[in-house]
């Protein structure tokens, strides 16, 4: 009789990895230090000077926006670069982090530690819905902001911007 016990708990122990998983999950990344803090902005990017319709109008300081959409405007064949979502997150070290500025795109970092020379270095993961659709390794320093080319979109193209605050 015990050993049917031992051999059902041990089936439903394989059968049931997430309960396991979830009772042994480190502690939650609020407990850690932060490493660092990234703002992540959503840009479409089209030739046409209308803005996409939107929920709410997403606001940037004018000088931070000015010098990103000049600096994508050098990076990518478009006329125009309409921010459409942005989010504020920190960085922690051994935890993964989500920049979140839209329902349907998102960027996972995890962190690899302090960059030489300054910055942070994190391994980036851009996603759409449940797909990915980048990964990449990258230094994020101060004043030199990451872009990373998402899917096209209503005749358009979508840019993930990330900068370290």
């Amino acid at each position: 009789m015990i050993r049917t016990l031992l051999l059902l708990a041990a089936a439903l122990g394989a059968a049931c990895p997430r309960v396991h998983a979830q009772e042994t999950a480190a502690p939650a990344p609020a407990a850690a230090a932060a490493e660092a803090q990234v703002e992540g902005m959503l840009f479409f990017a089209s030739n046409d000077a209308a803005p996409p319709a939107q929920e709410e109008r997403v606001t940037l300081e004018a000088g931070l926006l000015e010098n990103t959409t000049k600096r994508l405007a050098r990076a990518f064949n478009y006329q125009h670069f309409h921010l459409i979502g942005r989010h504020t997150q920190k960085v922690f070290k051994e935890y993964e982090s989500w920049v979140v500025p839209s329902k349907d795109l998102c960027l996972k970092m995890d962190s690899r530690g302090p960059a030489e020379g300054g910055g942070i270095n994190l391994h980036l993961q851009l996603w759409q819905d449940k797909k990915v659709l980048v990964k990449s390794d990258a230094v994020i320093r101060k004043e030199r902001p990451v872009f990373l080319g998402g899917p096209n979109w209503r005749g358009g193209r979508l840019i993930f911007v990330v900068i370290l605050k």
